[in-house]
């Protein structure tokens, strides 16, 4: 704190002054408060971004390893019991999927999607007996199921 004293010309009284000079207040203006904020925004959408490429990647391996899991369980059914590939067997569906069966419960797309069955016929080598809705949009479908 700066004292200045002002003497007058008699030099009778004396006069203390403080405070002459402006301070600056500690704080942030309202224009770097809304610019913190909205750098905060941007990062936040950032973030919001990358979590929806996450979720789709990750649905769309969870939807793969349902095809395969059914696609394996169609083909332990098919070595089991006899059959040929190509094969059509009244109530395939039935004794593929189901509780104590080779696939324990009917399974269902992470994505939101619905799958479909081949239902009685056994599809030939290199063909998928179940498929998602979703395979052509957002890719449910794998890229190499020859060895399935």
């Amino acid at each position: 704190m700066r004292l200045v004293r002002i003497i007058n010309q008699n030099r009778q009284q004396t006069m203390t002054l403080t405070h002459t000079q402006k301070t600056k207040k500690s704080g942030m203006t309202l224009i770097e408060l809304t610019v913190v904020i909205l750098v905060l925004l941007s990062l936040i959408s950032i973030l919001f971004v990358g979590a929806r490429a996450w979720k789709r990647g990750s649905d769309r391996a969870g939807c793969i390893m349902n095809i395969r899991n059914v696609q394996q369980g169609m083909r332990s059914f098919q070595n089991m019991n006899g059959h040929s590939a190509g094969e059509t067997v009244p109530g395939a569906l039935r004794e593929i999927v189901g509780p104590g069966k080779f696939v324990e419960s009917q399974p269902t797309c992470p994505g939101t999607g619905t799958y479909s069955y081949m239902d009685d016929e056994l599809p030939l080598s290199g063909a998928l007996y179940m498929s998602c809705s979703l395979s052509a949009q957002e890719k449910h479908i794998p890229t190499d199921f020859g060895d399935w």
